[in-house]
């Protein structure tokens, strides 16, 4: 897929209500930019994560998760661990076209 312009981001969100809540602009401030950039749209992150914590030096699936492998934490902001990866979900809802 190629990438697309910020102009046909914005018809496709307004039109066909492909992202939900919409930024218009990108927002900056003291925090990570978000909403519509010059080719591509920034995404928020919600304030709850998945921290994984390799401890055990376990092979992690993808497709089946242990739930011991993961710390929940709930906050503004999230310090990632060294060798490791957070999961994370957006605020925005988004209804990606065919």
């Amino acid at each position: 897929m190629p990438v697309l312009s910020d102009k046909w981001i914005k018809r496709m969100a307004k039109e066909q209500e492909m992202i939900s809540p919409f930024e218009e602009k990108q927002i900056r401030g003291n925090s990570i930019s978000y909403g519509v950039s010059s080719y591509g749209y920034d995404a928020s992150v919600a304030d709850e994560f998945k921290i994984f914590k390799n401890v055990n030096t376990e092979i992690v699936d993808p497709k089946n998760f242990k739930s011991t492998s993961f710390v929940s934490r709930k906050g503004s902001e999230c310090i990632i661990p060294p060798n490791s990866f957070v999961l994370a979900s957006t605020v925005e809802y988004f209804k990606v076209p065919e």
